[in-house]
This record gives C-alpha cells, sequence and structure tokens, in this order.
C-alpha cells in the first residue's frame, strides 16, 4: 500500500513561516533577528550560534531555528535526534509547526524511533491549532490506518478542512478521491472543482490532470481547447506529461491549429525529460517526415529509446517501428542510430541531437 503522507522538509528563510501559527512577539527579538540576517547570507555557523543564544532561554522561535539547523547540519554537525530535542522544547509550548514537523519525525524515523502513533498524535496536536499541512498529514493517517484507527470518511474530512484553508496539495488530494470515489462516492464534477482550486495555484501536475480531464470529458463537457490551454499552463512549467500532450494536441490539431512543427517542438522537450511516450511520438514525426526532415536514423533513435523504457502494447509498437525503420537504412546507419542512443541515453536525454535549440 502506497502512502499519501505528505513529507514535507522544511528549508526555511528568515523562518518567516513560523509567524503564523503560535508565535507571541518573542522577547528575544535581537538573537533571532541577527540569526536570521546571518541565515540569509548563509552564515550558517553564527546563525545557530544565535538561535542557541534564544534557544537556550527558552525562546521557541529559537528553539524551532536550532532544531532546523540540526536537521539539516547547518552551522552544526548534522544530529537529528538533537533537532528533534529542540522541535520538542517549542512543541511543548504549544508551537504548531514544532509538533508538525515532529509529526514528520515520527512518522520516518528521523532522529526518533519510528512511530505512527506518536506521528499522528503530533499532527493532530498541531492541526488542532489549524496548521493546513498536518490537518492534510493527519488525514492520510486516518486514510491508511497508520497510528490511528483506519476511518477515510475522517481522513476526508481533514482534507476538506485543509482544502478550505486554500491548501492545494489537500484539494488535489479530494480530487483524486472523488475521481476514483475512494471514502466518497466517485463524483467527477467535485474532482473537476477540487482539481481547479490547486491547479488555480500554479501547480502544473494539477493543470495536466484537468487537461487530461477535459480531453477525455470526464465530469466536465469534452473540450479540447479547454484541455490545450491546462497542458500549455503545465508545459510551461517544464511538465514533461503536458508537453507530450500539448505536442500531441498540435500533432493532431486538438483544440489548437494543426502544426507539426509546434508538435516536433513539445514532444523534443518532453523527450529530453524521459518521456517516452514523447520518444515514440518524435520517432513517427522523423520516420514520417512531418515537422522535421525525414530521417529514419534519428526515428530509430528515438523508437529504440522509447522501446527501452515502455512496456506492454506501447513498447511492443516502438519495437516494430524501430524494426520497420532499420528495413529502411543501411547497417551502417542502423549503427549511428544505436551509438546515438546510447549516448543520449548515457547523457540523460541532454544529447539527442535536436531538432530545434531549446
Amino acid at each position: 500500500m502506497r502512502v499519501r503522507v505528505v513529507a514535507i522538509r522544511f528549508l526555511l528563510c528568515g523562518l518567516a513561516a513560523f509567524v503564523t501559527y503560535g508565535y507571541a512577539p518573542t522577547a528575544f527579538a535581537g538573537p533571532i533577528e541577527d540569526g536570521d540576517a546571518a541565515f540569509s547570507r548563509s552564515d550558517y555557523s553564527n546563525a545557530a550560534r544565535y538561535y542557541k543564544l534564544a534557544a537556550d532561554l527558552g525562546d521557541a522561535q529559537g528553539q524551532i531555528s536550532l532544531g532546523h539547523m540540526y536537521l539539516l547540519g547547518q552551522g552544526v554537525s548534522q544530529d537529528e535526534g538533537e533537532g528533534v530535542r529542540y522541535y520538542k522544547l517549542a512543541a511543548d509550548q504549544g508551537m504548531a509547526i514544532a509538533q508538525h514537523i515532529l509529526g514528520l519525525q515520527y512518522f520516518s524515523g528521523g532522529g526518533v524511533p519510528q512511530d505512527y502513533r506518536e506521528a499522528a498524535r503530533y499532527y493532530k496536536l498541531a492541526a488542532d491549532q489549524g496548521l493546513a499541512l498536518a490537518q492534510t498529514n493527519l488525514g492520510s493517517m486516518y486514510f491508511n490506518g497508520l497510528g490511528v484507527p483506519k476511518d477515510e470518511s475522517q481522513g476526508i474530512r481533514y482534507y476538506k478542512i485543509a482544502a478550505d484553508q486554500g491548501y492545494a496539495i489537500a484539494q488535489s488530494l479530494l480530487g483524486s478521491k472523488y475521481f476514483f470515489g475512494q471514502g466518497v462516492t466517485q463524483d467527477y464534477t467535485e474532482a473537476v472543482r477540487y482539481y481547479k482550486l490547486a491547479a488555480s495555484q500554479g501547480n502544473a501536475d494539477y493543470q495536466s490532470i484537468l487537461g487530461a480531464i477535459y480531453s477525455q470529458g470526464l465530469g466536465v463537457p469534452r473540450d479540447y481547447r479547454e484541455a490545450a490551454r491546462y497542458y500549455k499552463l503545465a508545459a510551461d512549467q517544464g511538465n514533461a506529461g503536458a508537453q507530450n500532450s500539448l505536442g500531441v494536441a498540435y500533432d493532431k490539431g486538438l483544440g489548437v491549429p494543426q502544426d507539426y512543427r509546434e508538435a516536433v517542438w513539445y514532444y523534443e522537450l518532453a523527450a529530453s525529460k524521459g518521456n517516452a511516450g514523447a520518444q515514440s511520438n518524435l520517432g513517427l514525426m522523423y520516420a514520417k517526415g512531418y515537422g522535421v526532415p525525414q530521417d529514419y536514423v534519428r526515428a530509430h533513435m528515438w523508437f529504440n529509446l522509447a522501446a527501452s523504457l515502455l512496456s506492454g502494447e506501447d513498447g511492443k509498437n516502438a519495437q516494430t517501428n524501430r524494426d520497420v525503420a532499420a528495413k529502411k537504412m543501411t547497417p551502417a546507419q542502423v549503427e549511428r542510430a544505436q551509438d546515438m542512443a546510447r549516448l543520449c541515453r548515457a547523457s540523460n536525454f541532454k544529447l539527442c541531437e535536436p531538432a530545434f535549440k531549446k
């Protein structure tokens, strides 16, 4: 069972994220401000020294900041156990963010023995103070029965509380639950509503999902133009799946004017990130001479790469297309295509002789 717990590690700059939850004005503003200033200029040794001055005098913000330094080994020797100790001092003062981080540590077994019950306890302490991250993680604990009795309805309740605060991960999880009917009655309309809330915050994954939903007409009327719009939003952020899907849209003229060169452009963007579907599609463009000069050597290369990554019918199709291309090539051309595929793969798809400069 794959647990959908959001294990977020904090990379805190100036620790401004802490201010929202539970901070009264600190009596130790001097050391904290000095520590933040040192941290912002990457002077971690002095940052840790200033935070320790405040932490040892009982300042919760200093304790959290120093806990963070120990967790990541910034300015001090990395010591998750010591980081946990400082987080506990802050958590005992009611600091929601410290309680949540302790939940993460107990969930993963970082600096403490793994203990799902203790993780759930700390998540709940933070969730009860309104911390959306903790509410989402607690929802996942209930959904999967980790540290608490399995209760999908309780999991949904916590996701909704976090989603109502605008937390995109909770919104996307609710979108998935409604889409697949997990813990709720399957409802594509409600799934789309939550995915849209998440996508509106600029997350490429959710934008790409919405593109697929509009392309297939699930919970909404099929709308290729809207699908292409969402794919473009995600593709512009580097989402390989969306880049491949947008390539297909230009290839087939779905929601956008048919444009083979534009299709090749997006296929190449996705293929260079290791997207096997895009690699196979790019092979077809070279084999047919669509958007690029016909080139069986490059077609063979891309089919070969795709075949090594794809399985099932897609993998067989890529192999078949590669073999068809090989029959139209000389032995020297086949050998060159194989060498190109090896170089492309070894360079993590960076040296693949693209048609267009990125």
